[in-house]
Order: C-alpha cells, then structure tokens, then sequence
C-alpha cells in the first residue's frame, strides 16, 4: 500500500509547517512558501517506492517550492523528475527556461541543479529516478529540462501522461505482489521518456529495446481504452498497432504475462473499483437497475 500524508490530519495551525517538512522528505530538501498563509493549508502526498524508481501524487492548494543552489549543494540526489499535470496548472523554472504545464502536459528536471514550481490548486504526479536509468549524456538532457511536453501532440510523447495517470489511479494496489509488474511499467515509462528525449536531440537511445517497451506502452494503453468491447482479441490488437500477432505475444511474454492474462487483470480491477465506490459489483449493479449484462467473453482465443 501506498505511503499517504494528509495535513488534514493535523490541527489547522501545523498543517503547512508539517506539508514543508513532508514535501522535503518525499523529494528533496526545497524551500516551500504559500501566497494564502498558512493556517489552514490542504496538500495530500501518495506515493510509493519501485525499486530505484519513486511514484508520488501530489494534492494540494497553491503553493511554490525551490530548490536553491544552497540546497542542491548540501543534500545532492542525483535524479531526474518527471512530472505530470493531472489536474490546474503549475509554472516550472529551470535553466533559464518557464515550462507552464496544464492537465496532460510533462516536463523534466534536474535535482541537482536550482529549480522553483509554482503550483496552482492541482493534482500532479512525479516519477522520481537515478539520471543514470535514462541512458543520455546529462548535458544533453540540460538543454531540455522545464521544456513542456504537450499531452495532445501527438507521437510517443503524448503516451506519457495518460499512462501515469492511469498509474496514479492504482496507487492503491501497489503491494508486494505487484511489485515486479510496478516495476516493469515504471520502467517502461522510463525507457519511453528517454526514446522521446533522443527524438528531440536527434540522437539513439542508449537502449535499443526502449522503443520495443513503448510500443508495450502504448499497447496496454490501447486495452485499457477498449475493455468494454466484448470482442476485444488480439487480432484487433495487433491490427490497430502494425503489428503481427507473433510480436504482440513476444511483446507481452517478455513482460511476464500475456494478452488473456493482462486483459483478465485489467476488467478484474475495474470490478472491485465499482465495488469499493458503489458496495455492488457491476453485475449486481445492472441487475437492481433492470439493465442487461453485456456479452460475456466465452474464451479469448489467445
């Protein structure tokens, strides 16, 4: 389960001072100030641990953080963030450049350089990880932190956003049973993140499998889309993507599952959401409302 601080939990005189301290401890040492005082302050952080990846949502009212020369001199990291706006905006400072992000936008940035975020009243979701994992020269990577990254653009880069939104929303199931898939994924936005990043260099990614594991990316992007089809199959898959359905199967087989098992999961997870959130599964739901179930999938001929 996910690690979660609320200041709600605090009496209205704490709540920023503990957000400042929390928000150091989850990321990295930062100067934090708020326009609106801090009486009584509202900020929610959720995250979890991925082996050497961190995943962190962050809700909350507005607020700036800085990371000053000062403190990247005396408590270095060594990583890059990613960070995506999910919902009100937020203006990134790094490098000399302003990067004003909106929901479905991204951009990087350096720990280890100075950096301020200025946040409106927002939900945001930021990917920790060593600069090394990226597999690009650093100096390549400076002359594109705060630079936005438009969700709607287009091309591999507009799979970002979405995915770890749809990573933020199964926050909850993170536990030690699904560490290994967590890990994949983060990976694979990794990997997805430097392929794009090279793209705009105009260099190789240093992985030549990074574009094998965005395709997968953009792939379980595709099923999440389409779940409620009962004739979702892999032919329809591997049509939709130009692939062949040798590819799609190598594709999911080496992630460590296939196109049944990762469907089966996925509709499996939507269930117990409608559960948590209505006390009946959708079946019974249907059942009280008069509705009719749709088709069942007899077998998925995988």
């Amino acid at each position: 389960m996910p690690d979660v601080a609320r200041t709600l939990d605090l009496p209205p005189g704490q709540r920023f001072e503990y957000w400042k301290h929390r928000l150091s401890d989850t990321f990295v040492p930062l100067e934090v100030s708020s326009p609106g005082g801090d009486a009584d302050f509202r900020g929610r952080l959720r995250g979890c641990e991925l082996g050497s990846l961190r995943l962190i949502e962050v809700r909350a009212e507005p607020h700036t953080a800085r990371r000053t020369a000062r403190l990247v001199k005396a408590a270095p990291a060594g990583c890059y963030k990613i960070g995506v706006q999910l919902r009100g905006t937020s203006l990134l400072i790094q490098d000399g450049r302003e990067a004003l992000l909106t929901p479905g936008d991204f951009a990087v940035y350096d720990t280890d350089r100075p950096y301020s975020l200025a946040l409106s009243d927002h939900r945001m979701l930021v990917l920790i990880f060593p600069r090394d994992m990226l597999g690009l020269p650093q100096h390549q990577v400076a002359g594109l932190t705060a630079t936005r990254l438009p969700g709607e653009a287009g091309g591999m880069a507009s799979l970002i956003g979405p995915f770890l939104g749809q990573v933020a929303d199964l926050l909850d199931e993170v536990d030690s049973r699904s560490l290994g898939v967590g890990l994949r994924l983060a990976g694979n936005v990794v990997d997805l993140l430097g392929t794009v990043l090279a793209e705009r260099l105009d260099t190789v990614p240093a992985d030549p499998d990074a574009v094998h594991r965005a395709l997968m990316l953009q792939i379980t992007a595709f099923i999440e889309e389409h779940l409620g089809e009962a004739d979702l199959a892999p032919t329809q898959i591997a049509a939709a993507h130009h692939i062949s359905l040798r590819q799609l199967h190598k594709l999911f087989h080496s992630s460590g599952t296939t196109v049944a098992g990762w469907i089966r999961q996925r509709p499996a997870h939507f269930s117990r959401l409608f559960k948590a959130t209505y006390g009946v599964g959708p079946r019974d739901y249907r059942a009280s409302c008069g509705l009719a179930a749709p088709p069942e999938r007899r077998h998925l001929p995988f």
